[in-house]
C-alpha cells in the first residue's frame, strides 16, 4: 500500500512539474553554474589559470547537457516530453514545407471528410438508436412471403389490434402512420406534418411529457375518451401556435375542420418512432377517418395496409424467442384478425410469416431503401481513403528519403531508432489530426446535403445528421488507422539500416539505391490501379444514371410545375367541385408565361399508383391496366403525343357515356387485333367507350418498362371530393407561377391549404435519388482519385528524380542527350502507370459485379467505360510523370558532380 501511495505521489509530483517547467529550469541552471564554479575555485587555488580549470571543471563534471536531460528525465513525464517536443519539431519540418503540408492535409481532408459525411448519414438512418428509454428493448414487426423477396412493413387496423393483444411478448404494442394534417390557423387551414398513432404509442416509447399528459388506449376508441377527440402537440409546435403558453392543454384545436383537445406536449427530444420525421401533431388512431376523410382505411378492414408496428419486448423475451413466435403463431394471428377465408387460403398459400427485427432505431422505410447504396457509397468513401493515405505514404517516403543524411547525423548524435521512429510518427500524426479537423469542417454540409437528396422534398422530413459519439470515435478511429498507414511504413524504412555511412558518402550509389526504390514504385503502382478501379466504378454509374434520363419518358418534364390542391376538407364536390378546377385552371392560363394547365389524380413518378382491371370482347379476360384520372388538355402539357382520337373535353360527364383513353400497351393488350377507337371496354359492370391511343410514358419508375394504361375524365370521376395536381407548362419564373396560384387558390377556396409546387423535372430526380446520389460521389471521388494520383506521383517522381540528380549528371556527362534522359525518366514513370492500370483493370472488372443491381442498362464490363477510365488514367499519369522528366534534363552535368 505505500509503495502504491509513493508511486501516486511521484507521479503527481512530475506532473505538477510540467507546469513549473520554467521556474525548475532557473534552479537547475542555478544548481548547475554553483557546480563548476566551486570545482574552479578548487583547481584556479591549484595556481590553474581561468580557462584551464573551467575545461578540467566540466571534464570531471561528466558533461552539463547529459546531465541536464537526466534531470529533467527523473522530474517529468519522459514520453510527455518528447511528445511536445516532437509535435514542436513536426510543425517546424510541416512549416519549412508549406507545398507539401498543405497537399497532404487537404488530400486527407478529402478522403476523411467523404467518410465522416457518409459515415454520418448511415449514423442518423440506420444506427442511432430512437432518443427513448432503453430503445434496445424495440422490435419491428415486419412480414415475409414466398412471393417476394423484400420484407413487407405495413399492416391493416385489424391485424394490429390482434398483436395490440399480446402481452406474452411484449410490454406495448404501438403503430403509427404519418400524415399531412390540415391544422386551422389564423389565415385559413394549413398543412402539419403529424402522425396517427395508437393508444400504446407514447407509452411504448417511454417518453414522458412536457406538460399534459399524453395519449393512452381510451383516448384511442371510437370517438374519443369523451365527444372530442384528444391531440398531443410536439414543443415547436406549441411554441409556435400557441406562443407557449402555460395553459395550452385544454384548449381546442381545429385539424381537418373538427374540433380536438390538446391534452398534452411532448420534449423537443421526442421524435415520434420514424427516424427521418418530425411530427408536429399527434392523434388517435381511431380519428384517422376525421384526419383522412372522405377516406376511411379503419372501415377498409384488411385490405387496407397502412400501419408500422413498433413493439416493446417483455423482460426476458429476446429478440430471437419474439422473431421465433411470431412466426409460428402468424396462421393463429391471421385467422383471429380476418375472417375472410379466401383472404386467409391466399396468405397460406403465399407462405407469409409474421415477424420481428430489432426496431431500436425507429421504422422507415427510407432505411430499407437507401441501406444498400449507402453501403456502396461508404464502400467508394473507403477506397477513397485508401487511395490518399497510399498516397501520402509514398509522398512520405520519398521525403524521408530526401532526409536520410539527416536521419544519419541523428543516429550518429546517439538516437536511438525507436526514437526516430516515434519522431516519424508524430509528423504523420500532426498531417492526420489537420486533415481530420479538415475534414470535419465539410463533413456536416456534405452530410446535411446528402440528407436532403435522401428525403426529397417531403412535408416535415428531416435528418438529424449531427455529431455524436458514434460519429467521433469512428472519427478517431479512422485517423488512427491514417496515421499509422501513412506514417509507420516510410518510419520503418527511412530507419532500417545504419544510415552512417551516408554522412561518409554524400549519397546513395546507383546500385544501393536501385534495390531501394521498388517498394515505391509498387505503392505507386497500387494507387494507380485503386484510382483506376474507383474511376470505372463512376463510369458506370455516370452512364447508367445518362441511360436513366435518356429512357424516353413518353412526356416533355422541362418546363412543367406540379400544384398540389387538397380539397377534402372544403364544401364542394360532385359537378361543383369539377366547374371549379376548370375555373382554376382557366384562371392559371391566364398568368404570364402559361402555356398549358391541365390537372391529374396522378403524375408520373410521384410514387402513388392505381390499377384496375379491364377486359374487351378481344382481350381473353380481364387485364390490369394502371389508371389516371385526366383533364382535358392533360396530354397537350405533357407533350404526349396523340396517336388517334380526340382529347378529352370537359363536358365528357357520365351523362354523354363513359370514356376512356388508352395508351399504346393497353390498346395492343385489349384489342391485339382490331382497331380499338369506338371499341368497348369493361370494368366490372361499367361500359367505356375508347376515343383515342395516346404514347405509353413511365408512370412509377424509370427503370421499369412503361406499363399499359388507360385515362379517365375528371368529369366522370365519381369519387367523393378528389384532391387534383394541377399540371402547368410554363415559360415564365416558378416563383411568380407559386405565388400566383396561392393567390387565386385563397381567393377561390379559403378553407384549402396553399398548393404545394414541385417541378416534374425535380420530382423525376427524387424518383431516383438513390441512383443520383451514388453516380454524382462515384464522380467526385473519381475525379478526386484523379487529381490525387496526378499529385502523388508527380511528388514522388520528383523527390525520386531529385535523388538521382548525380546518376543523370553522369550519364550526360558520358554524352547521354536530353531527349535521352527524358525518354529515360518518363519511361520509367509511365511504366507504373500502364502496370498499375492493367492490375487495376482486372481488379475493376471483379469489383464492379457488386455494382450491378444498381445499373440500367448498362454492362459491368461496358467496353467505352473500361477504355476511356484506362485513357484518362494513363493521361493523368503521364502528364504527371514528364514534369519530373523536363526538369531532370535541365540538370547541368557539372554542377550535379559538384553536388556530389
Amino acid at each position: 500500500m505505500k509503495m502504491t501511495t509513493d508511486w501516486i505521489r511521484v507521479q503527481l509530483s512530475r506532473f505538477v512539474s510540467l507546469f513549473r517547467k520554467k521556474r525548475l529550469d532557473a534552479d537547475l541552471e542555478e544548481e548547475l553554474r554553483s557546480h563548476i564554479e566551486l570545482a574552479m575555485e578548487e583547481k584556479m587555488a591549484l595556481g590553474t589559470s581561468r580557462r584551464e580549470a573551467r575545461s578540467a571543471a566540466l571534464r570531471s563534471f561528466g558533461g552539463v547537457t547529459q546531465a541536464r536531460e537526466a534531470y529533467r528525465t527523473q522530474r517529468g513525464l519522459p514520453f510527455l516530453d518528447q511528445l511536445v517536443r516532437d509535435l514542436r519539431f513536426g510543425c517546424r519540418q510541416l512549416l519549412r514545407a508549406p507545398g507539401f503540408a498543405l497537399t497532404a492535409v487537404l488530400t486527407l481532408a478529402l478522403g476523411l471528410g467523404a467518410n465522416t459525411a457518409v459515415f454520418s448519414l448511415i449514423n442518423a438512418l440506420l444506427l442511432r438508436p430512437l432518443p427513448v428509454p432503453h430503445a434496445s428493448e424495440l422490435v419491428t414487426v415486419k412480414q415475409s412471403s414466398s412471393n417476394s423477396d423484400n420484407f413487407n412493413y405495413s399492416f391493416s387496423e385489424p391485424v394490429f389490434r390482434t398483436l395490440e393483444k399480446r402481452h406474452d411478448l411484449f410490454q406495448g404494442v404501438a403503430a403509427f402512420s404519418q400524415r399531412t394534417m390540415q391544422a386551422r390557423g389564423s389565415s385559413g387551414n394549413v398543412n402539419v406534418p403529424g402522425a396517427i398513432v395508437s393508444g400504446q404509442f407514447f407509452e411504448t416509447l417511454q417518453t414522458p411529457p412536457l406538460l399534459g399528459r399524453y395519449l393512452t388506449p381510451q383516448d384511442d376508441r371510437k370517438g374519443g375518451a369523451s365527444s372530442q377527440f384528444a391531440v398531443v402537440i410536439s414543443e415547436s409546435f406549441w411554441r409556435t401556435w400557441f406562443n407557449s403558453a402555460p395553459d395550452v392543454v385544454g384548449r381546442k384545436l381545429l385539424l381537418a375542420n373538427s374540433p380536438f383537445v390538446v391534452v398534452g406536449v411532448m420534449p423537443r427530444s421526442f421524435i415520434g418512432a420514424d427516424p427521418t420525421n418530425r411530427p408536429e401533431i399527434y392523434v388517435p388512431l381511431w380519428a384517422e377517418p376525421v384526419i383522412d376523410a372522405p377516406y376511411d382505411n379503419i372501415a377498409s378492414g384488411y385490405h387496407a395496409w397502412w400501419l408500422s408496428i413498433l413493439a416493446r419486448r417483455n423482460p426476458g423475451v429476446s429478440l430471437e424467442h419474439a422473431d421465433a413466435t411470431l412466426r409460428a403463431q402468424t396462421q393463429s394471428i391471421f385467422t383471429e384478425a380476418v375472417s375472410d377465408a379466401d383472404w386467409l387460403k391466399d396468405m397460406r398459400s403465399a407462405h407469409a410469416l409474421l415477424g420481428a427485427e430489432s426496431g431500436s432505431t425507429g421504422y422507415s422505410y427510407l432505411q430499407h431503401a437507401f441501406a444498400k447504396p449507402l453501403t456502396a457509397v461508404f464502400t467508394l468513401c473507403a477506397a477513397m481513403l485508401l487511395l490518399a493515405c497510399l498516397n501520402l505514404a509514398s509522398l512520405l517516403l520519398a521525403r524521408s528519403a530526401a532526409r536520410e543524411r539527416e536521419l544519419a547525423t541523428r543516429l550518429a548524435m546517439g538516437a536511438s531508432r525507436r526514437r526516430l521512429i516515434q519522431q516519424l510518427m508524430v509528423e504523420s500524426l500532426l498531417i492526420a489530426v489537420l486533415g481530420t479537423a479538415a475534414g470535419m469542417i465539410a463533413a456536416p454540409l456534405v452530410s446535411s446535403a446528402l440528407a436532403a437528396m435522401i428525403l426529397g422534398r417531403s412535408p416535415g422530413a428531416m435528418l438529424d445528421t449531427t455529431l455524436d459519439l458514434r460519429v467521433f470515435a469512428f472519427v478517431a478511429l479512422t485517423a488512427v488507422f491514417a496515421t499509422l498507414l501513412i506514417g509507420l511504413l516510410p518510419a520503418l524504412r527511412s530507419t532500417s539500416k545504419n544510415l552512417n555511412e551516408q554522412i561518409k558518402s554524400g549519397s546513395h550509389t546507383v546500385s544501393a539505391h536501385e534495390r531501394r526504390r521498388i517498394l515505391p514504385r509498387v505503392l505507386m503502382g497500387l494507387e494507380v490501379a485503386l484510382a483506376l478501379m474507383l474511376v470505372v466504378g463512376a463510369g458506370l454509374l455516370a452512364s447508367s444514371l445518362t441511360r436513366l434520363y435518356r429512357t424516353g419518358l413518353g412526356f416533355d418534364p422541362k418546363g412543367v410545375v406540379n400544384l398540389s390542391l387538397d380539397m377534402n376538407k372544403q364544401s364542394l364536390d360532385g359537378d361543383p367541385l369539377t366547374r371549379w378546377y376548370q375555373s382554376f385552371g382557366e384562371a392559371l392560363s391566364l398568368q404570364p408565361g402559361v402555356r398549358s394547365v391541365s390537372f391529374a389524380s396522378i403524375t408520373p413518378m410521384d410514387g402513388s399508383m392505381w390499377a384496375s382491371s379491364y377486359r374487351s370482347a378481344a382481350s381473353n379476360g380481364d387485364k390490369n391496366l394502371h389508371m389516371d384520372t385526366v383533364a382535358p388538355a392533360f396530354f397537350q402539357t405533357m407533350d404526349i403525343p396523340v396517336l388517334a382520337g380526340r382529347d378529352f373535353r370537359w363536358n365528357d360527364t357520365l351523362a354523354s357515356g363513359r370514356k376512356i383513353i388508352l395508351n399504346q400497351a393497353a390498346a395492343k393488350l385489349l384489342f391485339p387485333d382490331r382497331n380499338p377507337l369506338g371499341q368497348q371496354v369493361f370494368a366490372g359492370k361499367k361500359s367505356y367507350e375508347v376515343i383515342a391511343v395516346v404514347g405509353d410514358i413511365h408512370y412509377e419508375s424509370i427503370r421499369e418498362d412503361a406499363p399499359p394504361g388507360g385515362y379517365i375524365p375528371i368529369a366522370q370521376d365519381d369519387s367523393h371530393k378528389p384532391s387534383y395536381t394541377a399540371i402547368v407548362r410554363s415559360d415564365g419564373p416558378p416563383a411568380a407561377l407559386a405565388t400566383a396560384a396561392r393567390s387565386l387558390a385563397a381567393q377561390m377556396s379559403p378553407d384549402i391549404p396553399p398548393p404545394v409546387m414541385i417541378s416534374l423535372s425535380a420530382q423525376l430526380d427524387d424518383s431516383i435519388s438513390s441512383e443520383r446520389m451514388m453516380a454524382m460521389l462515384a464522380v467526385f471521388f473519381a475525379v478526386c482519385a484523379l487529381l490525387v494520383t496526378a499529385i502523388g506521383l508527380y511528388g514522388t517522381l520528383a523527390y525520386a528524380t531529385a535523388r538521382r540528380t548525380g546518376e543523370i549528371g553522369i550519364r550526360m556527362a558520358l554524352g547521354a542527350q536530353r531527349l535521352q534522359v527524358i525518354a529515360l525518366v518518363f519511361r520509367e514513370n509511365v511504366w507504373i502507370a500502364v502496370s498499375g492500370s492493367i492490375a487495376g483493370l482486372g481488379a475493376a472488372m471483379l469489383a464492379s459485379r457488386a455494382l450491378a443491381s444498381f445499373l440500367y442498362g448498362t454492362s459491368t464490363r461496358d467496353p467505352w467505360v473500361l477504355v476511356s477510365s484506362v485513357a484518362a488514367l494513363i493521361s493523368i499519369a503521364s502528364a504527371a510523370s514528364l514534369l519530373p522528366a523536363l526538369r531532370a534534363a535541365r540538370i547541368e552535368p557539372m554542377e550535379a558532380l559538384r553536388s556530389e
